[in-house]
């Protein structure tokens, strides 16, 4: 049986692995003022960041329509014998519903499209393990089955550098009342059924660093691991290192992936985020 995985661009998915995968990404919109982009296909991450920081617009970003999600949809139904549609949490974003549309206008052809409740490496890490599954064989019903569960499994914590950003996109969430109160603190943040929330605080660059490495090390029988970045390659090979020396997974499975301009915009820039899959 072929089964096609899609995912959307806040998968953040090293493009090595998307064309290795044959997985599909539909992107979502960065928009400065009348400008609007393709995530990651009209802009790319460094002359987006470059425009976070310079320009006098603060960017949004805008949902694939229902009929970017048909258009994709309908030319995989010519090769496959089912599609797994695997999305951002519906409470940080309208894709997952753009593509519940899109399957309803598409008649008798078995798509499933799926609310991972995470974001970035988080839902990369679960498109992942669908696309081997999916590379391997497996039965549409029993990787709807896996993905499910597999979303019981992921945790994510994120270091950012300022609340600002996510204040200023409107997706600060349950962390909104740290507002305000951090002016030198550094957040630290999670996702809990689909939404932001304060995870904790650190006082400096360095200590939210070690934040993250002890959050990995928490983790129960690790079946994959992804360090996110956007503007600190650096930092995120670092604690790639780190964490490999510390026997938590081996450092040359660790998936080292850049934070794309959708997320961005709610991030801003300086964001590192780590994302782990625990093992059935």
């Amino acid at each position: 049986m072929v089964v096609k995985i899609v995912t959307d661009s806040s998968a953040d998915l090293p493009e090595k692995i998307i064309k290795e995968m044959d997985i599909t990404v539909v992107p979502l919109y960065v928009r400065f003022g009348e400008q609007v982009y393709r995530d990651r296909v009209d802009i790319s991450e460094d002359e987006f960041y470059q425009r976070l920081t310079r320009d006098s617009i603060h960017p949004s970003t805008i949902q694939p329509s229902p009929q970017d999600f048909s258009t994709v949809y309908k030319k995989l139904a010519k090769e496959a014998d089912g599609i797994v549609s695997i999305h951002i949490s519906n409470k940080l974003s309208g894709t997952w519903n753009s593509a519940m549309q899109a399957k309803g206008s598409i008649n008798e052809f078995p798509i499933e499209v799926i609310d991972s409740k995470v974001l970035s490496s988080g839902l990369g890490l679960i498109v992942i393990s669908a696309a081997k599954l999916a590379m391997g064989g497996t039965k549409f019903s029993e990787i709807v089955k896996y993905i499910n569960s597999a979303i019981t499994r992921v945790h994510l914590e994120g270091l950012l550098d300022t609340l600002k950003y996510l204040a200023l996109g409107g997706r600060i969430g349950k962390a909104k009342h740290l507002v305000g109160s951090l002016l030198n603190i550094k957040p630290v943040l999670t996702l809990k059924d689909g939404e932001v929330m304060p995870a904790g605080q650190v006082r400096s660059r360095s200590k939210g660093i070690d934040r993250l490495f002890e959050f990995a090390k928490s983790g129960n029988n690790i079946q994959d691991l992804s360090i996110a970045y956007n503007t600190t390659p650096e930092e995120a090979t670092a604690l790639a290192e780190r964490v490999g020396a510390a026997k938590i997974i081996d450092t040359n499975k660790i998936i080292l992936a850049r934070i794309g301009p959708m997320l961005g915009v709610h991030m801003g820039p300086g964001t590192i985020i780590v994302s782990y899959l625990e093992k059935p």
